[in-house]
């Protein structure tokens, strides 16, 4: 029988501290430092360069992704982890666009994570093909997938508001043009149900140390589709994604599965914590888990509605087109999130005006909304985020 949420228990959390930013990063859960010392201490510092194969470590960026495949609903195989999230949604963008040689539009829209829309500026300059990207406003994502895109690039949940897009409708009409679809499920994986096999998207890339609570830094993933893996054809085509690494060929050999998709050397450390944070969702159900945190998610925003008229709710109403998160507009939202985490609420900011709010049901209960809207209001009406301190940003908002 599932242990009931939240399981708090399972994570180090600081004394005093009500944590509403896993949407940014996660909590460190309980055996992860652990588990990391003994990387450093008898696998690295005792099996040395043996430990690659003694301890396993070649394997891991394979052990770890099938972990995440069952989050994403995805079948075992299909995900390769290491590397950054940027570099991921570059290698799965450039496989889309050799995909539709035809084409030369990439869709996705202006809510989009800056670094996607990055990195989709950086492949067009280096590719120097005539590709555009157009970025129409979310709600009008749909009605522009036209026979001239070759891929559609979003962002599932998005990063300021949590609106989340219909991923098997946008999926449905990307092939309907014949285009191909690429997910970033940063704001999603380990927030809410997903089901990939079954909207059958071509990728889906994401990180880990949000909702996944892998830790800082922690490795990224990608997502192909089983059926058109061999017909990717690597932008970085690096060492650990040859089919052979150690038969050291002077031409590059694509791997025959998905680990095609890795590019250098995996970060052992890393992967190790990640592997240990995963152990966190063997009991957990996520259907259960959507429940909890739209449970979550609706509490709250009752709350702070009652008792804070001032902030006015940025989120998506309807629990269907929003993420794990729920953000509230305020004009020096800045400056109250710094009030707020100092007395130990902590959430975070997002320009030009957004106060964002993550649950994760994992470690958020009930106790902890109506905590964190008490002091959400009194922070409010005694003027406390007027104090001078609160007022100069620092570099991470």
């Amino acid at each position: 029988m599932q242990p009931p949420l939240p399981r708090k228990d399972l994570f180090d959390m600081p004394e005093g501290v009500i944590y509403l930013d896993g949407n940014s990063l996660g909590v460190l859960p309980r055996g992860a430092t652990a588990r990391a010392a003994q990387v450093i201490d008898e696998e690295w510092g005792g099996q040395l360069i043996r430990a690659w194969n003694g301890a396993g470590w070649m394997d891991l960026p394979r052990v770890v992704g099938n972990r995440i495949a069952r989050l994403i609903g995805a079948p075992e195989g299909s995900v390769a982890t290491g590397d950054t999230l940027s570099i991921k949604v570059y290698q799965a963008l450039d496989a889309a666009l050799k995909m539709r040689p035809d084409r030369r539009v990439i869709l996705s829209d202006s809510g989009n994570f800056p670094s996607d829309l990055y990195m989709a500026q950086g492949l067009i300059r280096t590719i120097g093909k005539g590709h555009v990207l157009r970025t129409p406003p979310p709600e009008e994502v749909e009605a522009a997938i036209t026979h001239d895109v070759a891929a559609v690039m979003l962002t599932h949940v998005d990063y300021r508001t949590g609106r989340m897009h219909d991923m098997a409708a946008i999926t449905r009409a990307a092939h309907a043009a014949g285009a191909v679809m690429i997910w970033d499920l940063a704001h999603s994986a380990g927030a809410v149900e997903l089901d990939l096999a079954a909207a059958q998207a071509e990728f889906a890339v994401g990180c880990t140390y949000k909702y996944l609570n892998g830790g800082p830094g922690a490795p990224a993933f990608i997502y192909a589709r089983p059926d058109i893996v061999l017909g990717i054809d690597p932008a970085l085509s690096g060492w650990l994604g040859h089919d052979a690494p150690f038969a050291m060929e002077p031409d590059y050999r694509p791997a025959m599965s998905t680990e095609r998709l890795r590019v250098g050397t995996p970060p052992i450390l890393q992967l190790a914590v990640l592997q240990q944070a995963l152990t966190v969702w063997d009991d957990v159900d996520m259907a259960d888990l959507r429940a909890a945190s739209v449970r979550l998610c609706e509490f709250f925003i009752a709350e702070v509605e009652a008792r804070c008229p001032a902030l006015s709710l940025a989120s998506p109403r309807d629990a269907a087109r929003r993420g794990s998160q729920v953000s509230f507009a305020f004009a020096d939202g800045y400056a109250a999130m710094q009030a707020l985490i100092d007395r130990g609420v902590i959430g975070d900011f997002r320009a030009p005006d957004i106060m964002r709010f993550g649950f994760t049901p994992l470690y958020v209960g009930d106790e902890d909304v109506v905590a964190a809207a008490q002091i959400l209001e009194d922070v409010l009406a005694s003027g406390a985020w007027r104090d001078p301190k609160y007022q100069t940003r620092a570099r991470v908002t």
